[in-house]
């Protein structure tokens, strides 16, 4: 069954990036193989009177803010209304918007969540290329680390919020066992002594959200950069090999986070697990706010207190941790009303995305007073929260990164290291097979 389900997901991801590459070969240079920007109507509607319909893709339940934002969009233009679509953020969901984006479906507008997906659809000629966009300086509304999203130095989205990951912390759970909040400087040996200080026969000492699980390896190769000096890939690298074995033994020997097998065949609900108290540590991104501030649905009466995701070792140089923005709006080089598009682009990024705030998603434009998007995030819930810490850590500066990394070459990575955590395969196979496959695609 574990077999069966890996083996899904990975002719998923081979369909998706076949899709996707297929019809970029026949596409333009610049993502931009649609109708050009400017060319797609005399006024917003198209035509003098009538109405534009158009669609946003995004991975965000209605409920937790695209509503509400999409509501007061509609409402204010009646001339342009908007339609909001889910997909969920995995291989399965992209592969859905990728399909829409290609096939001429209604994907108007999309958001992006990595960088590996967005070249992939800037490589497909389906984002538009903002270049000639002078009515809206991303640089200046959104600052230095948007241009972390540049794809040949160009823009084709633009980065709608501060991107933010963690280790959220059940602050009871620690106080109990005399554990102070971790120092923001802290290693993964650090978070395995606290995982096996927290563990019960009925609580997890760690969980990580899949999207959070290459958290540290990413950050590492960031800093150590993809490549060696000679030009050879740098995935077979020390400190991935500590942290691999690491992961694994807290799987198999210590037992205070669920085997990898275990956790994906079951479709593991860690975010749930961990509000239900059946975890003292979890690794997530800031989009759990939905659901630790919705008391109704997710009941908890513990404080919740925040850490840094840690490094490998305590003397890595060059570490760079997750954040920097994200949710990059990107307007369909294939839409048939660009201009309406672009234009409720604009006005999703300078404010009206502020309703997504309470479910965590705490807009970069300097257009949005940010305690504004503060009060939003911690309204009614301001006791449930240790904010000292959250203060230093989910609002903290620290050096950021966007991968820049072929998605088939991750995709690839992700096939090796799950073969270890399956123990289907050694640690310094796996290693030698991820630098090898990504070395394939540097050629």
């Amino acid at each position: 069954m574990k077999r069966k389900g890996w083996l899904k997901t990975a002719l998923i991801t081979t369909l998706a990036a076949t899709i996707l590459g297929a019809c970029g070969s026949n596409g333009g240079n610049n993502g931009n193989t649609g109708a050009s920007p400017g060319t797609a109507s005399e006024s917003p509607a198209g035509k003098p009177g009538e109405k534009v319909k158009l669609t946003l893709w995004g991975a965000v339940p209605a409920e937790a803010g695209p509503k509400a934002v999409i509501d007061n969009w509609n409402k204010e233009n009646p001339d342009i209304q908007v339609e909001y679509i889910r997909y969920v953020n995995d291989d399965p969901g992209n592969l859905k918007l990728d399909t829409a984006l290609m096939t001429g479906q209604d994907a108007d507008l999309y958001i992006n969540y990595t960088l590996t997906r967005l070249q992939k659809r800037v490589d497909a000629g389906v984002a538009m290329d903002l270049s000639n966009k002078i009515d809206y300086n991303i640089d200046d509304q959104m600052g230095p680390d948007a241009a972390q999203w540049k794809i040949g130095d160009k823009y084709y989205g633009i980065p709608t919020k501060k991107n933010m990951a963690f280790i959220w912390l059940n602050k009871d759970m620690l106080d109990a066992a005399g554990l102070p909040i971790p120092a923001v400087d802290w290693t993964w040996d650090d978070l395995r002594e606290y995982a096996n200080k927290l563990k019960t026969d009925k609580v997890y000492g760690l969980l990580q959200h899949d999207a959070a699980f290459t958290a540290t390896i990413d950050g590492t190769i960031a800093g150590l950069g993809v490549t060696k000096p000679d030009g050879t890939s740098n995935f077979d690298n020390d400190l991935w090999k500590k942290q691999l074995q690491t992961v694994h033994d807290m799987m198999f020997v210590d037992k205070s986070t669920p085997e990898y097998g275990e956790q994906v065949t079951s479709k593991m609900p860690v975010d749930t697990m961990f509000l239900k108290g059946e975890a003292a540590m979890l690794s997530a991104g800031e989009f759990i706010f939905r659901n630790a501030n919705d008391l109704t649905n997710f009941p908890h009466d513990f404080k919740i207190a925040f850490a840094t995701i840690p490094k490998v070792t305590a003397d890595q140089k060059d570490y760079k941790y997750p954040g920097g923005l994200g949710d990059v709006l990107s307007v369909n080089a294939k839409s048939k009303h660009q201009d309406a598009a672009w234009r409720f682009a604009k006005w999703y990024a300078d404010g009206g995305m502020l309703p997504m705030a309470s479910g965590g998603r705490i807009p970069s434009s300097k257009s949005v007073d940010n305690k504004q998007a503060m009060d939003l995030l911690l309204k009614g819930v301001e006791d449930k929260y240790d904010t000292e810490s959250m203060n230093k850590v989910v609002f903290g500066q620290f050096p950021s990164f966007q991968l820049s990394v072929p998605q088939q070459a991750l995709d690839a990575r992700k096939e090796e290291y799950e073969k270890f955590f399956l123990n289907e395969q050694d640690l310094d196979t796996t290693l030698k097979n991820m630098a090898k496959r990504h070395q394939e695609y540097i050629k």
